[in-house]
């Protein structure tokens, strides 16, 4: 799956803002209400390497895989970043990115929940 997929997934997803945060932190960010979920590195020497948060038990599963290693100060929070997207199972990065959608989203107030699912 390459970015410009990956991209427009993100962004169907209900409440799913994108915002590109330039210098210094140089990421594509996909977030729910303020809640991250996703981001690409738009900068070298990471450029385009994706970001997620996983569940726990998934963290050391994936980090086992290769091209996929704890992100870059944000594993301590279970996060991921996969180097190349391509070359990662399609359906197993959808489920991911859900995953990791679903974990920002139910971190909102009920009534944030509410208001973001009737706006779609």
């Amino acid at each position: 799956m390459d970015r410009e997929a990956i991209r427009a997934y993100c962004n169907t997803l209900p409440g799913s803002i994108e915002l590109e945060l330039g210098h210094p932190k140089n990421i594509l960010l996909f977030w729910v209400d303020g809640k991250q979920f996703a981001y690409f590195k738009t900068s070298e020497p990471e450029r385009w390497r994706f970001s997620i948060r996983v569940l726990p038990e998934r963290f050391l599963e994936l980090t086992d895989l290769p091209g996929v290693k704890p992100a870059r100060y944000m594993g301590r929070f279970h996060w991921v970043t996969i180097v190349d997207t391509q070359e990662f199972d399609t359906d197993y990065l959808l489920e991911l990115i859900n995953s990791s959608y679903h974990k920002a989203f139910s971190s909102l107030s009920k009534t944030k929940q509410q208001i973001i699912l009737q706006s779609v």
